[in-house]
């Protein structure tokens, strides 16, 4: 979790996780279980196919602290 506090560079929702995923720039992935099942497990599986590790935080608005955001966050990554 600290990682993702202290990243210069990370990325907060689902769509630029997923994206950061794809193009191979994220180095650890978080997702929130108490996100939707299928944004859940979309983070994963890109996780899993990127070969990076993926965290799991108990919930949105815990992750949405993390990364300095105001509103609850489903997905974050530190980026490289």
């Amino acid at each position: 979790m600290e990682l993702l506090k202290s990243a210069q560079a990370r990325v907060a929702g689902r769509k630029q996780v997923v994206r950061a995923l794809k193009a191979g720039t994220a180095r650890r992935a978080y997702v929130a279980e108490d996100a939707d099942t299928f944004l859940f497990q979309e983070v994963i599986r890109a996780a899993e196919a990127a070969r990076i590790p993926c965290v799991r935080v108990s919930t949105m608005k815990e992750l949405g602290m993390l990364c300095g955001v105001d509103v609850p966050t489903a997905a974050a990554a530190v980026l490289q």
